[in-house]
């Protein structure tokens, strides 16, 4: 699947959803979906700043494509990086610099955390882009 595809995907898991109570619920459920980050990398180094929770993100290059692992100690917040994971993981570093993500917007996430949350969101995602811009580099 493209990334977009994916994230509408999302798009559609969450327009099950009318009140955002059960959205919440829904992303503490994907929680369970998160890829377990090696216990070596829950340390300092793979913390993300800017995060209200505890998030630590790690990547790795395998056949020139960027796998994700994390974890959180806030359960929606581990909900919200499963659903990073979910579209950026498998795609080439190229693709993930350059996938814009939607499915937040559309999803109404961004308007419905807190600004601590969504401050973390962000940090989220461009620990996640900096990663890929590292393996892109690496690999010219």
């Amino acid at each position: 699947m493209t990334t977009d595809e994916v994230q509408d995907s999302i798009v559609e898991e969450f327009a099950m959803f009318g009140e955002w109570m059960d959205k919440y619920n829904y992303l503490i459920e994907l929680s369970d979906t998160l890829p377990a980050i090696d216990a070596a990398h829950r340390t300092e180094s793979y913390l993300i700043s800017g995060c209200q929770s505890r998030v630590w993100v790690d990547a790795e290059l395998r056949d020139g494509r960027i796998y994700y692992t994390a974890d959180s100690d806030a359960i929606i917040t581990k909900g919200i990086i499963a659903l990073l994971v979910r579209v950026l993981s498998g795609r080439t570093p190229q693709e993930a610099v350059d996938t814009e993500l939607y499915f937040i917007d559309r999803i109404g996430l961004r308007e419905n955390l807190s600004p601590t949350r969504a401050n973390g969101l962000l940090a989220m995602v461009k620990q996640m882009k900096l990663f890929a811009l590292a393996f892109q580099n690496s690999t010219k």
